[in-house]
């Protein structure tokens, strides 16, 4: 009996039938479309996928060793989580990954982005929706550490590639910080990060990967700045007895 023959393992960047299947999937979100079609997902932006997280994720070791995990845990599902929302459609209409710092949740602290959709190709890489004691965490550092951190932001190799986030600030000095601080600007924010939004036809080009693992390097001392009072806050406190350490 004929061996059936093992598939070629995907390329690590994305045909145009991966960006065709992601817009007829904006215009028919729904079950009835996509589960027939499920295949063509897995073959045309599943595996794809896949293979430049695992490039990317081999990059790592040299810039990020503590954001190197299994492929399959940094890719995003497909699925939309519709419990809480008044958008009930199933699918998302991109594919995506995050390299979240190992021992942290995989939507907290800050780590490293990528998602591709019809329209464009996005690299990112800060904390992007921290938890409430990280969040004060970050903040409290930055009182003694803006003017470093600032000079992280304001590396000529950093404008070039990336756009700073906005922030999602607050309108006024969260509660317990100086309102004349130096760093008040970045203390009001709620996420702190650097963003790019490339052409689609990056997804397309054989050295998409590359692409990423270059920004990515880039934006690792803003991720390890970060997530340096995240990991100051997550070490267990001494006890003290009888008045010593």
């Amino acid at each position: 009996m004929p061996r059936t023959p093992t598939p070629a393992p995907a390329s690590p960047y994305f045909r145009p039938e991966a960006l065709k299947f992601l817009r007829d999937l904006a215009k028919h979100n729904d079950r009835e479309w996509f589960t027939p079609r499920k295949a063509i997902f897995e073959a045309e932006l599943k595996e794809p996928m896949l293979a430049v997280v695992r490039k990317i994720t081999d990059a790592m070791m040299d810039f990020a060793p503590n954001h190197m995990r299994p492929a399959e845990k940094s890719l995003f599902r497909i699925y939309r989580d519709t419990r809480f929302s008044n958008d009930k459609r199933p699918y998302k209409t991109h594919v995506a990954a995050w390299w979240s710092h190992q021992g942290l949740e995989k939507t907290s602290g800050a780590g490293y982005y990528f998602h591709v959709s019809a329209k464009e190709v996005v690299i990112a890489a800060g904390a992007y929706m921290p938890e409430k004691e990280q969040l004060a965490a970050i903040r409290h550092w930055l009182l003694d550490n803006h003017e470093a951190f600032r000079k992280v932001l304001q590396t000529a190799a950093i404008r070039k590639a990336f756009t700073e986030f906005q922030g999602n600030a607050l309108t006024r000095p969260p509660k317990g910080f100086p309102a004349d601080h130096p760093a008040l600007d970045l203390v009001r924010c709620r996420q702190w990060g650097l963003s790019a939004t490339l052409p689609v036809e990056a997804a397309l080009d054989a050295k998409l990967a590359a692409t990423v693992i270059r920004h990515f390097k880039l934006a690792a001392p803003v991720v390890n700045a970060l997530n340096t009072p995240i990991a100051e806050a997550l070490k267990p406190k001494r006890k003290v007895l009888f008045g010593l350490h």
